[in-house]
C-alpha cells in the first residue's frame, strides 16, 4: 500500500527522515543522503549503523520515485593515529601519515585503508546496500577541493570566531596550528602533510594571503617546506571545517551522526553554523544515533581491534535479520547484539514476524520494519531459505551429527521440513553450523557415545531399568517428533500405572527429571543437552537401542 492511500501505511523513523531529506532537496531535485567513516581499523557493528541508517532513508526516498543517491565518503586521507593490538610496534613510524599512505601489514591490499574497506564492501553487497563511494585521498590530492580550501583560508578569522565560541578548553582538537598573521593569533584551518616524510606533524610558521604560500616545519623529520595552496594539494582541512565544506560541495540533504559527533558544541553543532555562514548551504537534515555494542563487550573501538564486524555477524545471521536489528529501533536507542543463546530466540522472533508480515491485514510498524529488512528496491528480496526450518532445529541437528550433512538432512526431514537438497535449507543451515562451531562452548556441545556405558547400564536400579524397558518397547512406534515427545514424557507415567495422556503428578514430575538425566548420561555422557525428543529422533531407533540395551 502506498503512503497516502485509503488505508494509510504505518510510519516510522525512516519515513520521517525521508520526508525531511526530500523537503531539504526541494521538489523534483536529487536527494543526497550521506555517510562517512575513517577506515582506521575493522569496521565494526557500531560503525555499521552509520551505513544502514543512511541506506534505509535513501531506500525510502527511492521507493517514492524520487531521485536519490547514498553518497559514502571514505575518510582515508585522515591521519593514522595509533598502532592497534596485534600489529608490529614498528608501525609506530607511520603515525601521522594518511591512512591511504600506510602499508598494509598483512600484505593483501594496496594500503591500510583498503585492507579495512574491502570486507565491509563485501558485507554491504550481501546486505543489499548500494552506495556511491568517494575516496577523500583522491578528492584532496586531485585538487577537487582547492577552491574550497582557498575560501576557508581567506575567511579563517570568521571560522575561528565560530570555533572559539564552542571551544571549551585550550586543548580542544578543533582547528590546526595557532598562526600569527595580520588579523592576530588564530588557528589555521588547514594542515599540510610533510612533503618529505608524509606525516602531519607539521607546524605552520607563516602564510601569505597574496601568494597563498604556506610555510611549515616538520617536527618529525625537520623538513622545512613551503606549499602553495593555489597550485599544490598537500594537506587537508581540519575536521570541523572539512565536514561542512563537503556538505556544501556534495549538496548533502541528509546525514546523521553518532552520539559523539552530535552533542552540543560538537562537530555537528559547529558544522551546521559554518556550512551556512561560509558556503550558504542550508544545514542538512539529520538526527543523532546511539551506539551499538556486543553483549559482554565495552564500547567498540576500531583502533583496539578484536571487535565483531558485519562480515563476522553475517556468518551467524541471515542478511535480513542483521538489517532488522538496526531498522526496528529508533536511532537514539542504543542496543547490544548478542551472539550467545540469544541468537536462537532472535531467529524464532524473526520467523514469527515473517508469518505476521504475510498477512496483509496485519500492517503495523513491526511489519514495516520487516519489509525494510527483507528486501531493497534494487536487490529485491534478500536471500532466505526455500525451506524455513527453525534455527534451533538446524543447530541441534548440526550439533548432534557433528555437521554431517546427510544426517542433518534426514533429521530435518523427520522433523517435518521436507526438502530435496540441503541447499534448500541455506543460507540458514551454514549459519547454524557456524554458530555451533564459533559460539557454543565445547563443554556445551553434544557428543554422542560411540559405545554403550557398560558400567552405567550394569548399575541401573529396578525403577531405572523399567524406564528404559518401557521406552525401548515403544520406540519403533514413535516415528515423529510429537510421538517421541509424548513417549519421553510418558514413560514415568506408564511406570506408575498411569496412561500417557494423564496429567503429571508431583511424583511424575520428579521421575521425569530423573529419567531425563539418566538418558542424557547414557546417550551423551552429560547431565543436560538438546531436547530429548529431538535427540532421540536424530539418533534413530537403532542407535538409541544400541546405547540403552544392557
Amino acid at each position: 500500500m502506498a503512503r497516502g492511500s485509503a488505508t494509510e501505511e504505518p510510519a516510522d523513523w525512516v519515513t520521517r527522515a525521508a520526508d525531511s531529506a526530500i523537503r531539504h532537496a526541494g521538489e523534483g531535485n536529487l536527494v543526497t543522503c550521506a555517510s562517512g567513516i575513517s577506515p582506521s581499523g575493522p569496521i565494526h557493528l557500531g560503525n555499521l549503523r552509520e551505513f544502514l541508517t543512511v541506506h534505509f532513508v535513501a531506500e525510502e526516498v527511492r521507493r517514492r520515485g524520487v531521485p536519490v543517491r547514498h553518497l559514502h565518503s571514505w575518510d582515508d586521507y585522515d591521519r593514522f593515529r595509533k598502532v592497534p593490538h596485534g600489529v608490529d610496534p614498528s608501525y609506530d613510524e607511520h603515525i601521522g601519515r594518511p591512512l591511504s599512505g600506510v602499508p598494509d601489514p598483512w600484505e593483501c591490499h594496496p594500503n591500510w585503508a583498503e585492507h579495512f574497506k574491502a570486507p565491509l564492501r563485501a558485507a554491504l553487497i550481501e546486505l543489499g546496500c548500494e552506495m556511491v563511494e568517494i575516496d577523500q585521498t583522491s578528492m584532496y590530492t586531485s585538487g577537487a577541493y582547492r577552491q574550497q580550501i582557498l575560501e576557508v583560508v581567506r575567511r579563517r578569522a570568521e571560522i575561528e570566531e565560530v570555533l572559539g565560541r564552542y571551544r571549551t578548553k585550550e586543548t580542544d582538537d578543533d582547528g590546526g596550528d595557532a598562526v600569527e598573521d595580520a588579523g592576530g593569533l588564530s588557528r589555521f584551518p588547514y594542515k599540510p602533510y610533510c612533503r618529505q616524510c608524509s606525516r602531519d606533524r607539521t607546524r605552520i610558521t607563516s602564510y601569505d594571503d597574496e601568494t597563498t604560500d604556506l610555510s611549515y616545519v616538520c617536527e618529525v623529520c625537520g623538513f622545512v617546506g613551503v606549499t602553495t595552496l593555489a597550485t599544490q594539494d598537500e594537506g587537508k582541512l581540519v575536521w570541523k571545517v572539512d565536514w561542512p565544506m563537503r556538505w556544501a560541495f556534495e549538496r548533502v540533504d541528509f546525514e546523521p551522526a553518532g552520539a559523539d559527533h552530535s552533542s552540543p558544541g560538537s562537530s555537528f553543532t559547529v558544522g551546521h553554523e559554518l556550512v551556512e555562514l561560509i558556503w550558504g548551504w542550508p544545514r542538512p537534515s539529520w538526527f543523532g544515533y546511539s551506539f551499538v555494542g556486543v553483549a559482554g563487550m565495552p564500547k567498540m573501538s576500531s583502533s583496539e581491534g578484536g571487535v565483531p564486524t558485519a562480515a563476522e555477524a553475517l556468518r551467524i545471521l541471515e542478511a535480513p535479520i542483521l538489517r532488522w536489528l538496526y531498522v526496528r529501533r529508533q536511532p537514539k536507542q542504543a542496543f547490544n547484539i548478542d551472539f550467545g543463546p540469544e541468537v536462537i530466540r532472535l531467529y524464532d522472533e524473526w520467523d514469527a514476524l515473517a508469518k505476521k508480515a504475510a498477512d496483509p491485514n496485519r500492517r503495523d510498524a513491526q511489519v514495516l520494519a520487516y519489509d525494510r529488512a527483507a528486501s531493497t528496491s534494487t536487490a529485491g528480496v534478500l536471500p532466505t531459505p526455500d525451506v524455513v526450518a527453525p534455527f534451533r532445529a538446524l543447530q541441534s541437528a548440526a550439533d548432534i551429527t557433528a555437521g554431517d550433512l546427510p544426517q542433518i538432512s534426514r533429521i530435518i526431514g523427520d522433523l517435518g521440513y521436507a526438502h530435496t537438497s540441503v541447499d534448500e535449507l541455506e543460507p540458514r543451515l551454514s549459519r547454524a553450523m557456524n554458530w555451533t562451531n564459533d559460539y557454543v562452548p565445547a563443554s556445551d556441545r553434544t557428543v554422542v557415545r560411540t559405545v554403550p556405558d557398560a558400567a552405567g547400564l550394569a548399575s541401573l536400579g529396578p525403577r531405572e531399568a523399567e524406564w528404559l524397558r518401557l521406552l525401548l518397547a515403544s520406540l519403533d512406534e514413535a516415528a515423529d517428533l510429537p510421538a517421541l515427545t509424548t513417549l519421553v514424557y510418558g514413560v514415568p507415567k506408564l511406570a506408575l500405572g498411569l496412561t500417557l495422556d494423564a496429567d503429571p503428578t508431583d511424583q511424575v514430575k520428579a521421575d521425569q527429571k530423573e529419567f531425563f538425566g539418566l538418558l542424557y548420561r547414557l546417550l551423551i555422557s552429560a547431565d543436560r543437552g538438546p531436547r530429548l525428543p529431538t535427540l532421540l529422533l536424530s539418533l534413530g531407533p537403532a542407535k538409541v537401542r544400541s546405547l540403552l540395551t544392557p
